[in-house]
C-alpha cells in the first residue's frame, strides 16, 4: 500500500520538519489522519496536479475549494502575469477592488456593502466583532462541526451538554476568550430554540457554515436555514453565513442562493481569489457601515484588496458569470455520484457517498447511519478511511488525507479522470487477502 510521499517528498518532510513545526504549514497535510508521508507537490493543470516525483494525480482536493475552473486556468494566470507588471503591492484604493465588489454585490443579492480581507479567518473574525459592534451584545452561538478559522472566539468545543458553555478547543485560548461563545449541535432545532429561551438578550450572532464542509459534507435538513432565519430575526439578533466554501460554488448565490435565505452577514474566500490568498465579508449596508472609518468598529490589514489577489478574482469571476459553469459541474457531479455509488454497491463496502453539486464525500459507515451532526462523523471508521486514501494515491487519484474533509469538482474534470477514478476506487474498496 502507498505510504504516501516519494523519495523526493520523504527527503523535503524531513528537511521541512527542520525549519517549520510539523513539516507542514497548515496541520491537515501532514498525514496524521491517514499516516504516510506528505506529498509535496511541484504543479497543477486543469483537474491534476503533480508532485515532485514524477507522479500525476486526478485532484479532487482543488486547493480546498478555490480551483472549481481547474488549477492554472489561462484566463486567471494571465490575469495575474498582467497584475504583477504593474506593482505587487499598493496599500492604496484601486479600480480592482470596486469591480471585484461589484461583480460579488450583483451575484448575491444579500450583499449591499463588501470588504475585501486575506483570509476566510480574518472574514468571519472580523464578522463577529462587527456583530457584536452593532447589536451591543457579546454571546455568539455557533456550532459543533462548523470550522470557521483559527480566531480564539471560534477555537471552541461543545460542552458536555448543548446548553453549557464551552471550553477551548486549542491550546493559547483563554477560557475568557470563548466564553462568549455557546456551541450547539448542527441541525438540531431544540437546542437553538433552548440556547435563545435562555440567552436571547444577550446574542449577537448565530454563525454558521450553511453547508458544513469540515466534518464531511453535512447537509441542513429541511427547513432548518428557515427556521433559523426566522428565529435571528424574532430575536434580533444577526445571522452569519460563512460561505468560504460555497460562496460561488453551489451556484452564482452560493448556499444563500441555493436555499433562498438573505443572511445579514456573509463570509468568502476561496473562489473569490482564483487561487490567491483572499477573504471577503459582506452583507447588509446598515451592518456594515458600522466598520471603520464610518463606524466605531475597527478592521484593517494592508494586504486587504492586494491588486494581484483582485485580479486573479476577477478573472476567475468573470467565467463563472457567463454562465455555463455551474450547469457542467452538476452534470459532472451526477456522473460521479452514480459511478462512485455503483462501486459501492458492487463491493459491498459500508460506505456512504454525500453529495450537494460539486461537493462530496465519502463517510465511511453504512447508509443506514445518516450523518446529521459533527458527533455522527466521528462514529466513521477513520481507519478504513485511510486505508482507502492510500490505496487511491496508488490508483492515481488525491482525495483529502481526513475522513472529515470535502472532495471538490472542478469544470475541468472530465471522462477520462472519471475512468482513472472508476478503477482506483473499485481497487480501493476491493477487501485486500
Amino acid at each position: 500500500m502507498s505510504s504516501g510521499g516519494g523519495k523526493k517528498s520523504r527527503e523535503l518532510f524531513e528537511l521541512a520538519k527542520k525549519v517549520t513545526p510539523g513539516g507542514v504549514h497548515s496541520p491537515v497535510r501532514a498525514f496524521r489522519a491517514v499516516g504516510g508521508t506528505p506529498i509535496f507537490m511541484a504543479s497543477a493543470s486543469g483537474p491534476r496536479i503533480h508532485d515532485v516525483d514524477g507522479r500525476d494525480y486526478v485532484d479532487y482536493v482543488g486547493s480546498w475549494g478555490p480551483a472549481i475552473l481547474g488549477h492554472a486556468y489561462p484566463e486567471v494566470v494571465e490575469a495575474v502575469r498582467e497584475a504583477v507588471g504593474r506593482g505587487l503591492s499598493f496599500g492604496t484604493p484601486h479600480a480592482g477592488e470596486v469591480e471585484l465588489a461589484e461583480m460579488i454585490r450583483r451575484m448575491v443579492p444579500a450583499l449591499e456593502k463588501v470588504r475585501f480581507c486575506n483570509s476566510g479567518t480574518e472574514a468571519t473574525m472580523s464578522c463577529i466583532r462587527l456583530a457584536r459592534g452593532y447589536t451591543g451584545r457579546k454571546k455568539i452561538i455557533k456550532f459543533s462541526g462548523c470550522y470557521h478559522g483559527h480566531s480564539d472566539a471560534l477555537l471552541v468545543a461543545a460542552g458536555s451538554g448543548a446548553l453549557t458553555l464551552g471550553r477551548p478547543d486549542s491550546a493559547g485560548v483563554t477560557e475568557g476568550a470563548i466564553f462568549d461563545t455557546l456551541v450547539l449541535p448542527f441541525n438540531d432545532l431544540p437546542a437553538v430554540r433552548a440556547a435563545f429561551e435562555m440567552y436571547a438578550k444577550e446574542i449577537a450572532a448565530v454563525l454558521l457554515e450553511p453547508v458544513p464542509a469540515n466534518a464531511g459534507l453535512i447537509l441542513p435538513e429541511p427547513g432548518y436555514l428557515q427556521a433559523l432565519r426566522e428565529l435571528t430575526q424574532k430575536h434580533h439578533v444577526l445571522l452569519i453565513f460563512d460561505e468560504v466554501m460555497t460562496g460561488f460554488r453551489l451556484g452564482p448565490g452560493g448556499a444563500q442562493g441555493k436555499y433562498g435565505i438573505r443572511p445579514d452577514l456573509s463570509a468568502f474566500g476561496k473562489v473569490i481569489g482564483g487561487g490567491m490568498p483572499v477573504g471577503a465579508f459582506a452583507g447588509r449596508g446598515e451592518v456594515m457601515d458600522y466598520l471603520a472609518p464610518d463606524g466605531p468598529v475597527y478592521q484593517a490589514g494592508t494586504l486587504s484588496g492586494n491588486p494581484v489577489a483582485m485580479a486573479a478574482g476577477l478573472a476567475q469571476m468573470r467565467v463563472l458569470a457567463q454562465g455555463g459553469v455551474y450547469e457542467r459541474l452538476e452534470e459532472l457531479g451526477r456522473t460521479l455520484e452514480n459511478m462512485v455509488c455503483d462501486e459501492i454497491r458492487s463491493a459491498g463496502a459500508p460506505v456512504t457517498l454525500v453529495r450537494l453539486d460539486s461537493m462530496f464525500c465519502l463517510f465511511f459507515q453504512g447508509p443506514e447511519s445518516a450523518v446529521r451532526n459533527l458527533q455522527d462523523a466521528q462514529r466513521c471508521n477513520t481507519r478504513a478511511y485511510g486505508t482507502f486514501f492510500h490505496r487511491m494515491l496508488e490508483g492515481g487519484v488525491y482525495f483529502p488525507p481526513s475522513q472529515f474533509e470535502t472532495c471538490f469538482l472542478s469544470a475541468a474534470h472530465g471522462p477520462q479522470e472519471f475512468e482513472i477514478t472508476q478503477k482506483a476506487i473499485r481497487e480501493a474498496l476491493r477487501p485486500k487477502a
